[in-house]
């Protein structure tokens, strides 16, 4: 897919579906065909357009009397499988709780932890499988197996009293479940979750598990809150701004007369006139079915849904329907139709870490294009869609801020949003107002007062906020690294050389091979550097200047 997630030539988020109507969506599960999307569409009345966005929320408040949303009643996603090694436990933060994630052995499956050991409460995360696959803690070097339960404690006396076998001797266990291809786990501890599993599963994306699909997933931890976070993935009119130069470069093919943007998709035929450099267009949106669940979007080009707490998607087909072939009455005619359909999804999980910090979760599923995930790998791809994050992760932070400053429950007073394209926004900070009070409840751990702001550096930083926690990318800086120290090698020795070696033993173009190699090796070295410094550590980004 030529879009945010690989290639400069084109770009896609949300796509055109097609005109056809269907019963509306589970909300636990998504439709493995958009054409199942796109039917959802009957749910709007588009008789009449309202002149504001505020007006397009034609939601009701018949909610039941005190229905409230409850944060620790959900499945949260934690990371993507392909990220997390086998080998050591790996610490997390998801809704104000420290967990620790780690692969049973026995059990064979990933176990999440809270992340302390009941002897001193020292991080699990900081220990380490042993021999015998169990979770050790390494500052006493107490051993749990995946249920839990301490199986060893290395101070006490084997002809003493079992005190392993006490209850306040296990570890605390969060119900996990891996779903398409990522580690969920549900924030309670109670017994009587236990088993929620078997009663309740995550939202479920078909795309991410059908093998026809291929699907580039990323991780990456952002200085800003969900809210914000949410909120802005919702946002299509900002892309041609914050993001100019980056999912803005239109792109049409003769046979397409679509141009493809990230978070927006527009006709050409409609978008001739551009009112600025970037390009920016009134757009039409309607919300619809807003209840404790989510809510579900529509739009001129396609629709999108919020199931909360997480999952943020929308997808569609790619292709001029004149390229379609005609639907006949015969099955063989439909199944030809079907092959030629180009099918992308794009699916966000938006995870609360803590009061001003969040994680998103990403993943472009698509059944074209298909070799470009074969040939490239995840951390090429990662290396623009970092950027994009940097294109507006610090005026996010600064925005978040300034809503604090105002109190979370005054957003809808203090922000003036009279365009239709802010629908989505608006209709997600009145499900947040409606259902959860304005805000996440963090249980007694934190007061919803964001934390200082830290320096940009630190607020922009990309080796700690994804590359350590990036399999792909942590593995490409180790390699590029052993190459840069390769290259300066090369340059020094062959420096070395030319200086030992008597001058009437070599001819002069063997003398300036020598030299122009040093040099080369050298500048390759130094370039080799700066693109390891602002693709894995740290990139600034000045919008004055794009």
């Amino acid at each position: 897919m030529e879009s945010i997630v690989s290639l400069s030539s084109s770009s896609l988020l949300h796509l055109p579906l097609p005109n056809t109507t269907l019963p509306p969506l589970s909300p636990r599960r998504l439709p493995l065909h958009p054409h199942q999307h796109a039917r959802s569409a009957r749910l709007v009345s588009h008789s009449t357009v309202p002149s504001s966005a505020a007006s397009t929320l034609t939601i009701t408040d018949a909610a039941i009397a005190g229905e409230k949303f409850d944060w620790y009643a959900h499945w949260y996603p934690v990371a993507p499988v392909c990220d997390l090694d086998k080998r050591a436990p790996h610490a997390k933060r998801v809704l104000g709780l420290d967990i620790v994630v780690w692969w049973d052995r026995e059990k064979e499956q990933w176990q999440v932890f809270d992340d302390r050991c009941p002897h001193r409460l020292a991080p699990l995360s900081e220990g380490r499988i042993d021999q015998w696959g169990r979770l050790q803690c390494v500052y006493h070097g107490w051993c749990f197996d995946g249920s839990g339960d301490c199986k060893y404690i290395p101070q006490a006396p084997p002809d003493g009293p079992p005190v392993h076998t006490f209850k306040k001797a296990c570890a605390a266990v969060y119900p996990s479940i891996v779903q398409n291809k990522i580690v969920w786990f549900w924030p309670s501890t109670d017994s009587q979750y236990k088993d929620i599993a078997l009663k309740e599963k995550p939202p479920y994306v078909p795309q991410l598990d059908d093998p026809s699909y291929t699907c580039t997933m990323g991780m990456r931890d952002l200085l800003y809150g969900y809210e914000i976070l949410t909120e802005n993935l919702m946002d299509p009119s900002h892309v041609p701004y914050a993001h100019y130069g980056l999912l803005t470069k239109a792109t049409t093919s003769p046979a397409n007369s679509t141009r493809y943007v990230p978070d927006l998709c527009l006709d050409t035929k409609s978008y001739d006139s551009f009112t600025d450099r970037e390009g920016g267009k009134p757009s039409k949106m309607t919300i619809e079915t807003l209840d404790k669940t989510g809510f579900l979007s529509m739009n001129e080009m396609g629709c999108s849904k919020f199931i909360a707490p997480c999952l943020y998607y929308s997808f569609g087909t790619i292709g001029s329907r004149n390229e379609s072939v005609s639907s006949q009455s015969t099955q063989e005619d439909s199944t030809k139709t079907n092959k030629k359909e180009k099918i992308a999804a794009l699916v966000f999980l938006c995870v609360p870490v803590s009061p001003g910090r969040s994680r998103v979760i990403y993943a472009f599923p698509r059944n074209f294009s298909v070799w470009v995930d074969q040939v490239f790998p995840r951390w090429f791809f990662h290396i623009r869609q970092n950027l994009v994050l940097d294109s507006d992760l610090y005026l996010l932070h600064l925005e978040e801020q300034k809503i604090a400053e105002l109190g979370p429950s005054n957003w809808l007073q203090a922000c003036y949003v009279p365009a239709k394209s802010d629908a989505m926004v608006i209709a997600f900070r009145r499900w947040l107002k409606k259902y959860a009070d304005g805000q996440i409840h963090w249980g007694t751990k934190f007061n919803n007062y964001l934390p200082p702001s830290p320096p940009k550096e630190q607020i922009m930083d990309r080796y700690w906020s994804h590359t350590v926690q990036c399999s792909s990318c942590h593995a490409a800086l180790k390699g590029m690294k052993v190459l840069e120290v390769v290259l300066q090698l090369i340059s020094v020795t062959s420096i070395g050389i030319l200086a030992a070696m008597k001058q009437n033993l070599l001819s002069t173009v063997t003398r300036f091979l020598i030299v122009f190699t040093a040099v080369i090796c050298f500048l390759a070295s130094r370039w080799l550097s700066h693109f390891i410094y602002k693709n894995f550590y740290y990139h600034d980004y000045n919008h004055a200047f794009v």
